[in-house]
């Protein structure tokens, strides 16, 4: 063999995408191989494009899809981008993965063994099916009769297996003791049991590839991994799956069990039923029918148990295919997974390719890469590329703070030609700028197209930085160069805001003294609150805010409001004690004075007034003497003499009064 000469391949178009979430390209190239052989001096070489692929899965590990063209390569010799005249279309469709799992026959268990019993008075082991009934003893295809299928007997009695009258003494004497016969007997269904042996990953890939008027298609498994097209223009290596599963159950443990299909024996085909599948762990099993309350009892052990006829019934019988059935229905009923049932715990049963008919098999859940090796054919490909001129249009570089921010490069392209072809531009500052990136981009004719670069600088100082940005063609020559300089402010550090006060964690309270201390501190804390009115003075402004005050309420603004509200009671109280002590009468004397004159000229109308008083009061005493006699007149003209005087002396004080005025005003005022 000769040496081997490797060249990249750039690009992969992907024309569509159906089902997958993407594919990664590992590394891609370009392969010549050059062949010697031994009766001549001459290489055969071959040139073929390589492309090591990544295919993922589709969701749930389902089917997956793509399509790509490969339109461009990288010549070894000249270093450059080549276009491809006719890019070959390339179809890779990637079937559902599975776990295939290998199964071996056990034998048939009954899906719900039952207990019969009948009441009758003349039990024996070999009696007939008019006295027993269903327990008489059964007997196989030839006649002969199967051993430990007869009745056992139970006396009568209420602590016995199945409690029964044992009737009264006449029933004893002619027609015998009453007993019951007892047996176990399998009605209903029965169910194959499976072993599960070791466990094989199972999916396909088929690749289709279209070049022209060419088309090749190979298909890859686990099974077969490298496979060649007929044409030998397609070779497809099956690498393997980029990370194992880790989600694929190993039932090495588990029986698996399905109904009966047939006859007994191993079935010929175990039909589709999955609702009815089960996978149960080998510990419930016994296969050789020897132990109670396990899948598979026989008779004889049903018939040996120790103290048979004071046993539960159904003793022995407990744990059977039925009851894990009837749980799993339980939990399907409230929205529950099963536990044991194969359907609703897995996907895609046995939907494999050429499953068989002693075939189980689940999908796969994960979504992992396949990786592929793609060997395309390239003697005949021919390349083209097209150049087209370009300008660089602008540099904007908006001022940032050094460090604490990157800043951005607007760099604006346009294709100055008729062509639409590729670029690369790259960007280049000073050093105390971090390298950036060359990228590549396609543009239209007449396009404008903005492409940005983010920048690093290394120190915090303030700077000033210039930058060169180089545009190239498909050919990689420079078809234009700008320059530029942007500046940098200094990075300002903020204690408050970049340095975070370490804070010590606060201290979990547990235990029942802690909860106390803790209802007892928010308890005070609130009767403190509502005695200072420390709530409503933060929330409530306004004194007035009744609905405020309401929602936050406090004792200091409720004595505060009911001293506001007693205020005025208060003050006409007060008034009305202080005009009652006689506090207001020069006040009084001086508004009579000044304008009670002029309705009553001899005499003020607060005196008048008192006197009007006194005068219907001494009418009443005078009525009130006429009814009383002399005796009380007597007093009353005592107290009239008194009073008289006392008038006098008012009327002296009256007269007195009016002196003063005249002499203090200047002229008599009545």
């Amino acid at each position: 063999m000769g040496n081997c000469n490797l060249l990249a391949l750039c690009l992969l178009n992907f024309l569509a995408t159906q089902d997958v979430v993407g594919v990664q390209i590992l590394s891609k190239s370009k392969l010549e191989k050059c062949e010697r052989n031994s009766a001549s001096d001459s290489l055969n070489c071959t040139k073929k494009i390589v492309l090591n692929m990544a295919v993922p899965s589709g969701s749930s590990g389902g089917e997956a899809s793509i399509i790509a063209e490969i339109v461009e390569v990288e010549e070894n010799s000249t270093n450059k981008m080549q276009t491809l005249r006719t890019p070959p279309v390339l179809t890779v469709s990637k079937s559902a993965a599975y776990v295939l799992y290998e199964l071996t026959y056990i034998r048939d268990v009954p899906y719900k063994p039952e207990e019969f019993y009948v009441r009758t008075r003349k039990c024996e082991p070999d009696a007939t099916a008019r006295v027993v009934h269903i327990c008489e003893r059964l007997r196989d295809e030839s006649g002969h009769i199967i051993q430990s299928t007869q009745p056992i007997c139970c006396p009568c009695g209420a602590k016995r297996r199945m409690p029964t009258s044992c009737g009264n003494f006449f029933d004893k004497m002619i027609k015998g003791k009453a007993n019951t016969a007892h047996c176990l007997r399998f009605p209903g269904d029965w169910f194959h049991v499976f072993s599960i042996g070791q466990w094989s990953l199972g999916f396909s890939v088929q690749i289709h590839v279209k070049s022209g008027s060419k088309a090749s298609e190979v298909s890859v498994g686990p099974e077969n991994r490298t496979v060649v097209s007929n044409d030998n223009f397609l070779r497809v290596n099956l690498i393997g799956d980029l990370v194992g599963y880790t989600n694929i159950p190993s039932f090495e443990d588990f029986y698996l069990v399905i109904p009966r299909q047939g006859g007994p024996g191993q079935p010929q085909n175990m039909g589709h039923n999955f609702s009815m599948w089960m996978l149960l762990e080998r510990v419930r099993f016994t296969l050789d029918g020897l132990e109670c309350n396990k899948i598979g009892v026989g008779y004889e052990t049903f018939n040996s148990q120790p103290d048979f006829c004071t046993s539960p019934f159904w003793s022995c019988l407990h744990n059977q295919l039925w009851n894990f059935r009837e749980a799993d229905l339980s939990r399907i009923g409230r929205n529950q997974l099963p536990l044991y049932g194969v359907e609703g715990r897995f996907e895609r049963i046995n939907q494999h390719p050429n499953a068989g008919t002693h075939s189980f098999s689940i999908g796969i859940t994960e979504v992992l890469n396949t990786n592929l090796v793609i060997e395309l054919r390239a003697d005949d490909v021919e390349y083209v590329y097209q150049r087209s001129p370009g300008k660089i249009m602008s540099i904007n570089i908006p001022t940032f703070e050094a460090l604490t921010q990157f800043g951005v490069a607007t760099v604006t392209t346009k294709n100055t030609g008729e062509l639409e072809a590729s670029y690369s531009l790259t960007f280049t500052c000073s050093k105390e700028v971090s390298l950036m990136e060359e990228q590549y981009f396609l543009m239209k004719p007449k396009e404008v197209a903005s492409r940005s670069f983010k920048l690093y600088p290394t120190t915090d100082q303030a700077a000033k930085y210039v930058c060169s940005a180089i545009l190239k063609d498909a050919d990689f020559s420079e078809v234009d160069r700008a320059e530029c300089q942007f500046a940098t402010t200094s990075t300002v550090l903020d204690n408050g805001s970049q340095i975070t006060p370490f804070q010590l964690p606060k201290k979990k309270e547990n235990g029942f003294v802690d909860s106390i201390k803790l209802v007892w501190k928010r308890l005070w804390g609130n009767i403190v609150d509502f005695v200072i009115g420390k709530s409503c003075r933060k929330e409530c402004a306004q004194f007035f805010d009744f609905s405020c005050h309401i929602q936050y309420l406090c004792l200091s603004w409720l004595v505060l409001f009911g001293l506001f509200l007693a205020i005025f009671p208060t003050v006409l109280v007060v008034i009305w004690i202080l005009h009652q002590k006689g506090l207001f009468d020069p006040v009084y004397e001086w508004w009579e004075g000044m304008f009670g004159a002029k309705r009553h000229p001899t005499r003020p109308t607060w005196k008048h007034r008192g006197e009007r008083k006194h005068t219907q009061s001494h009418r009443h005493g005078s009525r009130h003497y006429q009814n009383h006699g002399s005796g009380y007149h007597k007093r009353r003209s005592h107290e009239s003499h008194k009073k008289h005087k006392h008038s006098d002396r008012d009327t002296d004080h009256f007269l007195h009064h009016v002196h003063r005025t005249k002499d203090k005003g200047g002229h008599n005022r009545v």
